[in-house]
């Protein structure tokens, strides 16, 4: 079993949702969602990035929009944009989660903000974890949000999750469609670039639209990232990317992160767990074409989406790369693939 490093899961939200329940949730499992400690030390997860997350007030899980998941096409429209003001209560209720996570786990979880810590606990055998903000609704237009929660332990940010920020727009939930789908960032969301470079927080492009991206691209000093997003040539939801986009993320030396996603995965676009290996598969080999075998990771996306039934939760990840080394991947490039990649390219984002 190789260790991973995950690019993206939502356990802050379960956490948020049940607080009563959170030594259950996180200590000693409950049988649920994705994630827990126990499972990840059992499923060789080693380090992620945890999301903050705003919830839409229509939640895009509702049944409704479930249903249409089920039988594309589909065009689920843009939640409403959500103000500073309510989604800072929510957004510290997460952090705090966060840092509770760590004080529970008595020394088997770390927030980490330098790869040095990282390296530090992979030897000792202790989990990483990186705080990360999934949407910028929680920062104001004059970023001094940004700095207190840099200073709480903030490394990654996406400045928007599919629906409208004061910082730019993202893409809906649909298929077929291709991520060119509005503007791009407004003047207050290249500050927020700008000020990420600034504090050395990464930038996660993988709900942006096209313009968006293009607009990152143009401004941001770092690697482009993509922490959980898949290829558009197999599967063409507007989620994914194209391979124009894959190839800009090459140049700049940055990453992508395999969501496990079923609607993003699946060439039908059907939010169904019941697939095989081999769209998977296929999504990698495309990826690896297109990004070179330094710039792919994986990114779960674990509580936050269907996943595939030979995955089902963390403890399924053996599984995954038993079918990776099955389809002829060797050891050297799976290790790359499932934690390696993602410590690169922190490296370069935030400095050795």
């Amino acid at each position: 079993m190789f260790p991973t490093f995950d690019g993206h899961n939502d356990l802050l939200l379960r956490l948020h949702n049940h607080p009563e329940n959170r030594e259950a949730i996180w200590l000693t499992g409950e049988g649920k969602g994705h994630l827990d400690l126990p499972r990840m030390q059992k499923g060789g997860f080693k380090a992620g990035f945890f999301a903050i997350y705003i919830p839409s007030p229509e939640a895009h899980d509702a049944p409704d929009y479930m249903a249409q998941m089920e039988n594309p096409p589909f065009s689920i429209p843009l939640g409403d944009l959500i103000t500073e003001p309510e989604a800072l209560p929510i957004a510290m209720s997460m952090a705090r989660q966060f840092l509770w996570m760590e004080r529970s786990s008595q020394g088997q979880f770390k927030l980490c903000t330098t790869t040095a810590q990282i390296r530090d606990c992979l030897k000792a055998n202790t989990i990483v974890g990186i705080l990360h903000m999934e949407g910028a609704e929680a920062i104001d237009a004059n970023l001094d949000n940004l700095y207190a929660f840099h200073a709480m332990g903030l490394r990654s940010l996406g400045p928007v999750w599919s629906r409208p920020t004061i910082f730019g727009h993202g893409v809906p939930f649909a298929f077929p469609s291709s991520p060119n789908t509005g503007e791009g960032l407004t003047d207050a969301g290249k500050r927020l670039i700008r000020a990420c470079n600034e504090l050395k927080i990464m930038i996660d492009l993988s709900h942006i639209n096209e313009a968006g991206f293009n607009d990152v691209a143009a401004l941001s000093d770092a690697p482009l990232v993509a922490t959980h997003s898949n290829a558009h040539a197999i599967t063409p939801s507007s989620r994914n990317l194209t391979d124009r986009q894959l190839h800009m993320i090459r140049e700049s030396k940055g990453m992508v992160g395999l969501n496990y996603a079923t609607s993003f995965l699946r060439r039908d676009g059907k939010q169904s767990g019941d697939m095989g290996w081999e769209d998977v598969l296929a999504h990698l080999d495309h990826l690896l074409e297109n990004l070179g075998e330094d710039h792919l990771g994986l990114g779960s996306d674990f509580d936050g989406a269907t996943l595939p039934d030979g995955i089902g939760d963390v403890t399924g990840q053996p599984a995954l790369q038993q079918a990776m080394l099955d389809h002829g991947y060797g050891t050297a490039l799976v290790q790359k693939i499932c934690y390696d990649n993602w410590l690169a390219l922190l490296d370069r984002t935030w400095g050795a």
